[in-house]
């Protein structure tokens, strides 16, 4: 499994790959790979600031139905359009194309609470 060095990680299977004062999300390989095939993304909260640990959509797998927690504080600036015609993008590329949002960072100081690649890895067992 691939965890990329640059991207902070949640307990809760987000990654984020911060820009300047902007952010993209997305979830891990390893959640994609714990839902199974990826069959709908439902992220309503474009223009919306949402709180760290706050709900800013769900995944829709052929088993089960996840929400998606956000990482740190932020508005939500954009959803990946591709993702509505093509869910599975989150399945073939999680931490390309299948990336999820784009976000305005609230709180900055926030980012450091979350966990590296390797931290990541041991969180899950890998």
């Amino acid at each position: 499994m691939n965890f990329p060095e640059n991207l902070k990680y949640s307990k809760d299977h987000e990654w984020i790959k911060v820009e300047g004062d902007k952010a993209v999300v997305g979830i891990t390989e390893f959640a994609q790979s714990e839902l199974g095939e990826i069959v709908y993304v439902d992220v309503t909260t474009e223009g919306e600031t949402i709180d760290k640990d706050g709900v800013f959509g769900s995944v829709e797998a052929v088993k089960t139905v996840s929400d998606l927690l956000m990482p740190v504080s932020g508005e939500v600036l954009e959803v990946n359009a591709d993702l509505e015609d093509k869910p599975e993008l989150i399945n073939e590329d999680p931490y390309g194309k299948g990336w999820i949002i784009k976000i305005a960072v609230s709180d900055a100081a926030q980012l450091d609470s979350l966990l590296s690649a390797a931290d990541y890895k041991k969180l899950i067992g890998k």
